[in-house]
């Protein structure tokens, strides 16, 4: 025992005051009865051998320690090769090929909020290096696409110089962080989430132990206010509720709606003060214990299929060194009911100021109107502009007085404040423009079918669709009222059909109706569909509600106008 405690941590010697103190714990340990015996052994880690492609690449030279690679390809203006390709997303660069021999940047931008002056300089930026077009993610974040090899380095310093990153955005990392985009000022909320999620943000950054992840990861916090942040799709998400007087987190695990699982509560009440420090154990037992093995596998859903929420539980509390609190059945609360209704104006729990919401379809802005936005925010809000992860943005802190001047210009410069039931229900991802994944040119058909509906369809309330080019489901099909996934039909773009999901209170996963509709027919099969829905509906019936109603064949009688 004593040469092996000597020997200490993967064969480093321990120094003496480590030798004594492990062998006084030991020699107590058996003095109480216990021996190495009475001890599972850890979980056997697999072989360097059978460990995949890219988590060699990661051990061969760090991510982070490759940016030399990238000021080299760019001197020569030379695409990346494979292992390159897979080494930039560290530095939030995804290589186009083969759509394009440019790369897309993705930002990090914890909480979706940003600030008007590094608005102006991703305008910039993008207007100078790129195609000058910029969009909204699903994660509240923002892209910007067709950086040359030569011009990557400058985009990256220029992102920096204005206080915003893109390290860690993409790859085996922890993504975008979210909460609610009206954190700190929504007038029903429990608690602001805005400090949490700034807090965790900088962990990340600061530690590279979160940057060699088995797999992607999300993470969510959700106040408990009028809008969501779908932290249900996440796989981690800390919810706000309240227990008698105080205000604590539940936690939920294992989301991956591209897998039809969303998270899962795992039974405990957590501190607003302590909540940070719980997320990230969890991150941590998941970088030891998840599959390096095999990719379609490595996510947290699928280490939660091998380990029990409380094997799960017990492991973070090793690595918190303190025990988590258990929650009582049925201390919950319910979740606010929202239909993208920050498109709009809403007053705010400040006295006299108001946020107004505006859609944006599918996503997509341009360096000019990035500019005028940030003047806006500038000159009747206080500097500040709110992503959000339905592709739309939100400016907070407007004057009562200056309400009706903010609204106008918004409309002039594109931008729709009324929540209309069609647009800001439409969700794309990037699409076969783009993406060497998508099968489909989602926002192409998005923006068709958004202008086919509104001419057509007199919807009174959101009916949420979901355009998604390929199984990763980015823009998340599976929880959209109607979700589209991309496919080919005979050689050309189309979709496969699924209905009925939803998230927060009303979370499902959809059904799958049609299979295989050629793009060019898919107006006209929505146009059906709503119209089926509005002629058959009860009262106010919502769109879910009415999918679950009925099974799959009387739908598709409904939706064909066979019944």
């Amino acid at each position: 025992m004593s040469n092996r405690i000597t020997q200490g941590l993967e064969g480093q010697n321990l120094t003496q005051e480590q030798t004594q103190y492990l062998e006084g714990f030991f020699a107590g340990m058996a003095q109480r009865g216990f021996s190495f015996g009475d001890v599972a052994p850890a979980p056997a880690r697999p072989s360097l051998e059978d460990q995949t492609a890219e988590e060699r690449m990661k051990r061969e030279e760090h991510p982070l320690d490759s940016y030399y690679r990238l000021v080299e390809n760019a001197t020569h203006n030379q695409v990346p090769d494979k292992e390159d390709t897979f080494r930039f997303k560290w530095n939030g660069l995804f290589f186009l090929t083969p759509v394009k021999d440019a790369f897309m940047a993705r930002l990090r931008i914890p909480g979706g909020v940003v600030k008007s002056y590094q608005l102006r300089e991703i305008a910039r930026a993008a207007r100078d290096l790129t195609s000058g077009y910029i969009q909204i993610t699903t994660r509240a974040n923002l892209q910007v696409r067709l950086i040359q090899p030569k011009d990557a380095p400058e985009f990256l310093s220029r992102i920096q110089g204005c206080g915003l990153h893109t390290r860690g955005s993409g790859a085996d990392n922890i993504r975008n962080l979210t909460g609610n985009p009206t954190a700190g000022i929504d007038p029903v909320e429990l608690i602001d989430v805005l400090p949490f999620v700034r807090e965790i943000g900088h962990q990340i950054l600061n530690n590279r132990e979160y940057y060699n992840l088995p797999r992607k990861f999300n993470i969510a916090f959700d106040g408990g206010g009028l809008i969501g942040s779908v932290e249900d799709t996440n796989d981690l998400g800390a919810r706000a509720v309240k227990v008698g007087d105080a205000v604590l987190f539940r936690i939920a695990v294992g989301g991956a709606t591209g897998h039809k699982a969303f998270a899962r509560d795992i039974g405990i009440l957590v501190e607003p003060a302590k909540i940070v420090a719980v997320l990230l154990a969890m991150v941590r037992v998941f970088i030891a214990r998840g599959d390096r093995t095999d990719r379609k596998r490595a996510r947290l859903k699928h280490l939660l299929e091998k380990m029990s929420f409380e094997e799960y539980i017990a492991e973070t509390e090793t690595v918190l060194g303190f025990k988590l609190t258990r929650s009582d059945d049925g201390i919950d609360t319910p979740r606010a009911e929202f239909a993208h209704s920050h498109v709009g104006v809403y007053p705010q729990k400040q006295d006299g100021l108001h946020y107004i919401g505006a859609g944006v379809p599918v996503g997509q802005i341009t360096a000019k109107q990035l500019e005028r936005l940030a003047d806006l925010a500038d000159h009747f809000g206080t500097g500040e502009v709110r992503l959000t992860v339905w592709q739309n943005f939100i400016i907070p802190n407007i004057p009562s007085a200056y309400v009706q001047t903010v609204s106008k210009s918004l409309v002039q410069m594109g931008f729709g404040i009324k929540s209309s039931p069609v647009s800001s229900g439409v969700i794309a991802c990037t699409g076969s423009r783009y993406c060497k994944f998508a099968q489909s040119d989602t926002k192409g058909h998005a923006l068709a079918l958004i202008k086919h509906l509104e001419k057509r369809v007199p919807l009174d309330q959101p009916v949420n669709i979901h355009f998604t080019g390929c199984p990763h489901s980015c823009a998340q099909h599976y929880m959209g009222d109607i979700g589209l996934l991309g496919t080919k039909v005979r050689g050309e773009d189309g979709y496969h059909v699924f209905i009925g999901g939803g998230f927060g209170a009303h979370q499902a996963v959809g059904r799958q109706i049609f299979t295989g509709i050629a793009a060019n027919e898919i107006p006209e099969l929505m146009e059906k569909m709503l119209k089926g829905y509005l002629r058959r509906r009860e009262g106010a019936e919502s769109f879910q509600a009415f999918a679950t109603r009925h099974d799959l064949n009387k739908l598709q009688a409904i939706f064909t106008n066979d019944e």
